[in-house]
């Protein structure tokens, strides 16, 4: 056999061993032991992971019961941002009520931490203090920190100066947005521990010029990424990432609510245990993990509200007998108070929302609007098509101080920055919203292109064409 024969042997063995649900699950279990010590040593701030990976180390127990959203991607070489659509405001009440929090994330072989903790959250605390500086100004702000702290050893130097010279621009961007930013007794700045750090930062608060932000990375690094134990299992690095390829349909709640019996489960029986779990399980609903309820949308007085299908069902009952819901793949809904549509998985799904799921509920959506009804909208996830849906209705239908003006001919000066605002209007209320970039791009195609505009379609339907 050729050396270039056991090397591929070799590799699809790494690689088997790498997707073992089995292997993924006890170095899980042992990374979240390390994040239960953490949290037990700073007691006082709240313990919250960053979704989605994160989510699999915390224990819901000691979780914050909230979650946040910075995505590497943010952070990645030449494509740092600080983005509008997920700007974690929903945590800064968190923080200056408890004076800081832990975000637990991981990541996979090659480094310690993910660009989530190294680089997104270092430029979310710096954008956020520069646009408290911006927006406020008083004198109590004197000697305020606005620099940008990166892991030493993580981040060069240069790639920490290039990030600075953008700051002020993203902050002006954040204080001129519809987004009221909570107020803070003192600057944030990130902290970062991981299964190496020899010894914990001092954090007691009245130390501290700062509200810490402490990164945890809960994975050790590990040569290859896989390092076998004792124990009779392989640890992999970062095993709560990119989950769908491993977990069997396994979700961080359906692993947390029966930790004990997988644990205790043969490697050999496992994946018929994970199997029954997961079919019993209510997976609309542990998809949602850290959703909130049925949320009213505050700027427009609670007239659109958003929420996911699994929160729906729950919700009838206790809705007005008026409102009005839309929803999709629910038939078991009761379908007298609702429009109910059923989204084709795929590429399909995604030209059926340009074609059928808008042209259907913005006219549902205006008539009942008018005839002074509450419309909830409602997806699977609770935060991709409902929201795009919910941009869509609040763009033709609501002014910008948030009042209710149907127009004939639709809101004919629509616009990007305008349909950005109304998502802002969401997710000041739904912070659990994050509609994939194709949900946008359909939105944008329905409202602003000549040949498929909302208000087309909205005079084909009062001509009894729009369904």
């Amino acid at each position: 056999m050729s050396s270039r024969d056991l090397a591929a042997i070799a590799l699809a063995e790494l690689r088997r061993e790498s997707q073992d649900i089995y292997n993924r699950i006890h170095s899980i279990a042992e990374d979240a032991e390390f994040v239960k010590q953490v949290h037990q040593h700073f007691r006082d701030l709240p313990l919250l992971p960053n979704m989605r990976c994160g989510a699999w180390y915390v224990d819901p127990d000691i979780n914050a019961s909230q979650h946040a959203y910075f995505k590497s991607t943010d952070g990645h070489t030449n494509n740092w941002s600080f983005n509008l659509r997920r700007p974690n405001l929903h945590i800064l009440p968190l923080i200056a009520q408890h004076r800081g929090l832990i975000l637990v994330d991981s990541t996979r072989a090659g480094k310690r931490m993910p660009d989530a903790l190294s680089k997104t959250i270092p430029i979310w605390c710096s954008v956020i203090n520069r646009a408290l500086l911006l927006k406020c100004r008083p004198s109590s702000f004197d000697g305020w920190d606005t620099a940008i702290y990166t892991p030493p050893g993580v981040v060069s130097v240069q790639e920490r100066h290039q990030i600075e010279k953008k700051l002020d621009e993203w902050a002006a961007e954040l204080a001129a947005s519809f987004y009221e930013i909570p107020g803070l007794q003192r600057p944030l700045r990130p902290v970062w521990i991981t299964p190496a750090t020899s010894t914990y930062p001092d954090l007691s608060s009245d130390a501290l010029s700062f509200h810490p932000v402490v990164c945890l990375s809960a994975s050790k690094q590990v040569a290859d990424g896989l390092e076998r134990r004792t124990a009779g299992f392989t640890y992999i690095q970062g095993s709560g990432d990119d989950h769908e390829l491993w977990s069997m349909g396994l979700t961080p709640t359906v692993f947390w609510r029966n930790r004990d019996q997988i644990l205790k489960e043969t490697r050999s029986a496992l994946p018929d245990l994970v199997h029954t779990l997961s079919s019993c399980s209510d997976m609309s609903r542990d998809r949602g993990t850290g959703e909130l309820g049925l949320t009213p949308i505050d700027h427009v007085a609670g007239l659109i509200s958003l929420c996911s299908t699994s929160t729906l069902r729950s919700a009838i009952p206790s809705m007005a007998t008026s409102d009005m819901a839309v929803t999709w793949n629910a038939n078991t809904i009761e379908p007298s108070r609702l429009l109910c549509i059923t989204i084709p998985e795929g590429k399909r799904g995604q030209h059926h929302f340009l074609r059928t799921v808008l042209p259907q509920s913005v006219p549902f959506i205006e008539r009942h609007l008018i005839s002074g009804t509450k419309v909830c909208i409602a997806c699977d996830s609770g935060s991709d098509t409902s929201v795009g849906v919910g941009v869509t209705a609040l763009a033709l239908f609501f002014r910008e101080d948030g009042s209710f003006h149907p127009q004939d001919d639709g809101q004919s000066n629509l616009s990007k920055g305008i349909l950005n605002t109304r998502l802002q209007w969401i997710i000041s209320s739904y912070p659990t919203a994050n509609p994939s970039r194709t949900t946008l791009k359909r939105m944008n195609d329905f409202l602003l292109s000549p040949l498929s505009g909302g208000s087309r379609t909205r005079k084909d339907a009062d001509n009894g064409k729009g369904g």
